[in-house]
């Protein structure tokens, strides 16, 4: 429904239904259970506060447009999360609080893990990568609680591997806060994270594209600076640094 936030105030619980992948019946105990009296009462009220025509459907666009779209709109969605920006900075500040800062990501979520960690080790004292599982990385979560972690940061994306909830479980008995960037806010990472910030996927090509989670990164990694007085310094000293060993070419 949020995905197809324009179109479904005017499908029918049927047509939800084959949309989410789920029986009609199940569409109609959602609307219950948000507290409408069925799908109707629900619809009517999407109706209010939706456009009044349903968004123009991009039916001359073929399917790699579509899958571009489809990023365009989640990112719209990032932008309008982001009018309230007070959970990003909260985020922010717990991160940059902690030192040293574990940065966590698995799988699909790997890459986005190493984007930020790269980008925060330019800034932060010290940022500690966790994109390769197995039985060390809890060993790599106590070392980093005994240097004096005091928060975790976890990029989440389908398909959500069983080993990112365990690790998150253990980081949080082990004492550590723990910030989420994660696909959906009812994604299974939920349970075990104290500030979790969504943003959507499109589910439109073969693999996932996570163009919003990237960006809410680096929108994290902006938020943390502003909690961090050396970063600037740290900045420009790298900077230097690198002109000095000539590291990139103009």
């Amino acid at each position: 429904m949020v995905r197809r936030a324009a179109d479904v105030p005017f499908l029918s619980s049927v047509e939800l239904a084959e949309l989410a992948g789920v029986s009609q019946p199940s569409v109609t105990r959602f609307a219950v259970a948000l507290g409408f009296d069925g799908y109707p009462a629900l619809r009517r009220h999407l109706r209010e506060v939706a456009p009044v025509e349903p968004a123009e459907r991009a039916t001359a666009y073929n399917e790699y447009q579509q899958a571009v779209e489809a990023e365009i709109e989640n990112l719209r969605h990032l932008a309008q999360a982001l009018a309230d920006p007070r959970p990003v900075r909260q985020a922010g500040q717990v991160l940059a609080a902690s030192r040293p800062l574990p940065v966590l990501g698995l799988r699909a979520a790997a890459s986005q893990a190493y984007g930020f960690a790269y980008f925060a080790g330019k800034v932060h004292p010290d940022v500690r990568l966790l994109n390769e599982g197995g039985t060390m990385i809890q060993d790599r979560i106590d070392g980093a609680v005994r240097a004096g972690a005091s928060a975790l940061l976890c990029f989440a994306l389908p398909r959500h591997p069983r080993e990112v909830v365990d690790t998150l479980a253990y980081a949080r008995d082990a004492g550590l806060t723990v910030v989420t960037v994660a696909d959906s806010a009812f994604a299974p990472v939920a349970k075990y994270s104290d500030l979790l910030l969504p943003a959507a996927v499109g589910t439109g090509l073969a693999f996932d594209t996570a163009c919003a989670p990237m960006l809410l990164g680096r929108v994290l990694l902006e938020a943390m600076c502003d909690h961090l007085p050396e970063a600037q310094a740290r900045l420009e000293e790298f900077d230097a640094t690198a002109a000095a060993r000539g590291l990139f070419v103009e």
